[in-house]
């Protein structure tokens, strides 16, 4: 006969306690400790499990077979495709896209399945299977062979498969969303700490035994991060963020972990009222190549073009920048798409290398289209813009940045130096300003784009016709209305 025990786990970090408290030990958080009731069959003591086999290291394992679903970007971000008993979180903020695209991978890969009368199956325990339709019919899908179920039950959803015939099971199944399922040998309600974990763990298990592949949607928190406990990251094979902003058209897939591919790769969408659709060419895009008649950028200050490396994938996008006096005590400082210890890092450089006056100002910095920075090497860049703003002196006509920056003012080389130089020539780029390179001899090639190797912070002043110490850019407007502090940038 099964005996039922109770449990008190933290639903912030999973930590168990042997009573209900407060406050979680664990991580600190208050009134996060909820009840579980596991149910368990009877143990045996005194009966030993049975030994495993060991294997050893030497031996040659094929590589895994990779099911393509036809969405280059998705495909790209996977690492070549879904390997079957994989599992795979999607995460992202609500109303991104998750579904949408999600959706148009199971069509796409239940129209190139012949084996079997649905190639996927679609499991949503947020929407019916009427709201799907609906989406379905909007962007194009209603004829493709998804089987759509609406249930919260791991337990039913797995039954449900196994019942299917040998050469009617799917391929791929999607689970929309994991904090609404729930197992129901667990007395907790569905989205706790336990029946999320117990939910991934049940269908990470189904895939394994059968080679079914396995996506899951997953909840985030108002910080960004997953919601439920941080395990569920640990448990699957491939962890995938959905960002963009709501204002803008682009949504960037971003893989954070990837047992079969590399990490930090990107996939570019466009959201429309058809669905998502890729973007062959992000770097034009990020730039708007097309605002013109003849595909340049016009000049103006506080804009500086960065060459970034995201995965594999070289991406040109444009830094903004724009400093203005400050009324305050302590100016602002707004940043959008970058790292903001990182900009202050680059201003106190410039303040006490560069001898200009950026600490007492306001700083607004953005990075255009939606992306989001993260590499070090965008630190030349985003000094550029900040010098061009300050100078009211727009950088040079195409003209790229990149290269990071040191405490002392040295601007240190980056990696993927050629391919960013390769993917600046592909979209007609003239110049750029770069570290030096590794190999003292090496110079560019033949051919735009030009460089300039810098190796100080203060060589780059010139470009904008400022020498170190020049405060002289242009006039601040007086703090105080009367004799107070005027001065000079």
């Amino acid at each position: 006969m099964a005996r039922a025990r109770s449990r008190f786990v933290c639903q912030e970090c999973g930590t168990e306690h042997r009573k209900w408290a407060g406050r979680c030990e664990g991580c600190g958080a208050w009134n996060s400790i909820a009840e579980e009731v596991v149910t368990r069959g009877p143990g045996r003591p005194g009966k030993a499990a049975p030994g495993l086999a060991l294997e050893g290291l030497k031996g040659r394992t094929a590589a895994p077979e990779r099911r393509l679903t036809r969405i280059a970007e998705l495909d790209r971000v996977l690492g070549g495709g879904l390997v079957p008993g994989s599992a795979v979180l999607v995460a992202g903020d609500p109303g991104i896209g998750k579904s949408t695209l999600l959706l148009q991978a199971s069509a796409a890969l239940g129209r190139e399945s012949a084996a079997s009368a649905a190639g996927a199956v679609y499991v949503s325990g947020e929407e019916a299977t009427d709201q799907l339709r609906m989406r379905a019919e909007r962007t194009g899908l209603a004829d493709a062979p998804v089987s759509l179920l609406a249930a919260t039950s791991v337990n039913q959803v797995i039954a449900t498969i196994e019942g299917l015939a040998p050469e009617e099971r799917p391929r791929l199944l999607v689970i929309d969303s994991i904090q609404t399922m729930y197992a129901e040998d667990l007395d907790s309600a569905p989205g706790t700490v336990g029946q999320v974990r117990a939910a991934a763990q049940a269908l990470i298990g189904y895939a394994k035994r059968t080679g079914l592949t396995v996506i899951m949607v997953g909840h985030v928190t108002k910080e960004g991060q997953i919601a439920g406990p941080r395990v569920l990251e640990h448990m699957v094979d491939t962890v995938l963020y959905f960002e963009g902003e709501r204002g803008q058209q682009f949504r960037i897939l971003r893989a954070v972990k990837n047992r079969f591919g590399p990490t930090d790769e990107i996939g570019v969408f466009e959201m429309s009222d058809q669905g998502l659709a890729e973007v062959a060419n992000p770097s034009a895009m990020f730039l708007g190549l097309s605002d013109t008649p003849d595909g340049a950028i016009a000049p103006v200050p506080g804009a500086a073009v960065f060459a970034g490396i995201e995965g594999t994938r070289p991406v040109l996008v444009e830094i903004q920048a724009l400093v203005a006096p400050s009324s305050l005590a302590s100016p602002r400082r707004a940043v959008v798409g970058w790292d903001t210890a990182r900009l202050a890092m680059v201003i106190a450089v410039l303040d006490a290398r560069c001898g200009l006056n950026l600490s007492g100002q306001d700083v607004y910095l953005s990075v255009a289209g939606g992306l989001r920075v993260s590499e070090p090497a965008a630190d030349l860049a985003v000094a550029a813009a900040l010098v061009s703003s300050l100078a009211d002196t727009p950088a040079p006509a195409g003209t790229l940045f990149f290269g990071e920056i040191g405490l002392s003012g040295e601007v240190r080389p980056v990696s993927g130096r050629d391919a960013r130089l390769r993917e600046a020539k592909k979209l007609g780029f003239e110049g750029a300003v770069v570290p030096p390179g590794k190999d003292r001899a090496a110079r560019a090639p033949a051919g735009p784009p030009r460089m300039v190797e810098i190796r100080a912070l203060t060589e780059l002043l010139a470009l904008f016709g400022l020498a170190p110490g020049d405060r002289h850019a242009r006039p601040l407007r007086p703090l105080d209305g009367g004799g107070g502090r005027t001065g000079t940038l």
